[in-house]
């Protein structure tokens, strides 16, 4: 089976660009505002506002697809997200009652799945989403080993398997339109907006009810910052959330290593992935030809 010589060089060639700009590994630049500060956009999540209806999981569902959720909220009962559902509402009972917490992909501000991703198929977005990009993925699923979320989940039952995770509906945002989940919750317990709005409304919330809140933001700082964003009147570990995670992001951990392991050894892989796609590419064609 030979290999389609354009494509080997056209790949050969965007490594050798790679090396000469290696600082450009990682994700897109995002957006700044007028202060200077990165403009993501992102959801805050007020546990207090939600009553555990699962609208959210609904119209999750609904808007990608997905079987529709027939699972209810039990206290006490930890569901997960699965690669049939990208948004779960779970309650805990707390120190200070019954309390419910969704839990979706967090968007990292600097995720480690897009630095584990050796293609640029798990990708951060200018405006904020962490999306998967299946065109481009080589099924390796570092992306799943490397998320401090444990988020990403893989189709193993499927024949043409995909990394599924919620992507914030970037379809509809690039729209104009809002996050389904967000739209279609009844109670308001979701906001969409950049990270500096929704932060500043959380302190708002917090300084309005101090005794309703924990005086603390959930992915203001965790991880080196999170798109989606938890206000909570337990304490974020009595509803399930990870509270031993560090605050710098994980990327951050890996930086001078890959800059002092050679270039030829970082961008092994994507080499390898071109020569898989020639070789799949061929492939197709030979199965056509003899049909």
């Amino acid at each position: 089976m030979s290999i389609d010589r354009r494509i080997f060089f056209k790949t050969a060639a965007l490594i050798g660009v790679s090396m000469a700009i290696g600082k450009s590994f990682g994700a897109s630049s995002p957006e700044k505002g007028e202060s200077g500060e990165v403009e993501f956009h992102g959801v805050l999540y007020d546990s207090t506002r939600c009553v555990g209806c699962q609208e959210c999981e609904r119209v999750c569902a609904a808007a990608h697809d997905l079987p529709e959720p027939t699972e209810t909220v039990e206290t006490g009962k930890v569901r997960k997200t699965s690669d049939h559902q990208r948004s779960v509402i779970n309650s805990y009972k707390t120190s200070k009652g019954d309390a419910f917490v969704k839990n979706q992909c967090m968007h990292c501000n600097e995720p480690a799945c897009t630095a584990a991703c050796l293609t640029e198929a798990m990708y951060k977005t200018k405006e904020g989403p962490v999306i998967w990009r299946g065109e481009k993925c080589m099924g390796c699923r570092y992306c799943m080993v490397s998320c401090p979320f444990d988020t990403p989940k893989f189709e193993f039952m499927s024949t043409n398997p995909k990394i599924v995770k919620c992507d914030m509906c970037y379809d509809r945002i690039q729209k104009g339109q809002l996050p389904a989940c967000v739209e279609g919750c009844p109670g308001e317990a979701l906001k969409f907006g950049t990270r500096r709005e929704l932060i500043e409304e959380a302190r708002k919330r917090i300084a309005a009810s101090p005794d309703a809140y924990q005086h603390e933001i959930f992915g203001e700082n965790v991880a080196g910052g999170t798109g989606f964003l938890y206000l909570s009147a337990a304490p974020f570990k009595e509803i399930g959330l990870n509270t031993q995670l560090q605050n710098s992001s994980y990327p951050a951990l890996t930086k001078g290593f890959l800059y002092s392991v050679p270039s030829v050894d970082v961008l092994l892989p994507p080499l390898l992935l071109g020569i898989y796609a020639a070789t799949k590419n061929n492939h197709i064609k030979e199965e056509e030809e003899n049909d």
